[in-house]
């Protein structure tokens, strides 16, 4: 199995949790859980293949398929553990950014596409999963507010292009500019970052 492969389908078990405890926090059916935690998994990456004009991933290999389905249940089993981790929605879906973050770059490489067009296949793909998980539970989606999420992505692919120049292996590229994005969103989250808003803050009444 290769790295990528391997990458590709965490990203995918992250994401899928991530949808699932999204939908179990809106306290969805269980069939609306399944749907949340499919669209979560498999939204980004089925947009990226759309605009490259490729085959789309999961419907040629059912491995994605019993991957998210396994991810659901497991989830489902374990939603109690997982409540204890603290920020686990947050935790899975950070993951899952930096991985899918790098699959879309190198999918994008595979197609001999210029580096710009990568980090945002790249950001493409790990940000808008979410973006329809958040917009069928009718919450105002992340890359949307003022959070730096979209921007961690982004970063994460500057520094995947910027290592490919060095004489460094691939493998560690891939772990520095995987934790690249993971350390910038849970900086900015830590710290609560944000990028500049363009909105005057509001007078008081007097």
């Amino acid at each position: 199995m290769s790295l990528y492969l391997i990458i590709d389908i965490l990203g995918t078990i992250a994401f899928a949790i991530s949808g699932v405890l999204t939908a179990m926090h809106k306290r969805l059916d269980l069939f609306g859980i399944f749907i949340i935690a499919f669209v979560t998994a498999v939204g980004g990456g089925t947009l990226r293949d759309l605009l490259l004009d490729s085959p789309i991933t999961w419907m040629r290999n059912m491995t994605y398929i019993y991957v998210i389905f396994s991810a659901a249940i497991f989830a489902i089993i374990f939603r109690n553990k997982l409540n204890y981790l603290r920020g686990s929605l947050f935790l899975f879906d950070t993951i899952g950014i930096a991985l899918y973050t790098l699959v879309g770059i190198e999918k994008g490489i595979q197609m001999d596409l210029h580096p710009i067009i990568c980090i945002s296949l790249g950001t493409m793909s790990a940000c808008f999963g979410g973006v329809i998980r958040d917009i069928l539970c009718t919450e105002i989606p992340i890359i949307f507010r003022k959070e730096i999420y979209a921007t961690a992505c982004i970063l994460g692919g500057i520094f995947y292009f910027l290592l490919s120049l060095t004489t460094l292996d691939f493998n560690w590229i891939v772990i520095i500019s995987g934790s690249v994005v993971i350390t910038v969103r849970l900086l900015a989250v830590r710290f609560q970052l944000s990028l500049p808003s363009v909105y005057k803050k509001e007078e008081p009444n007097l």
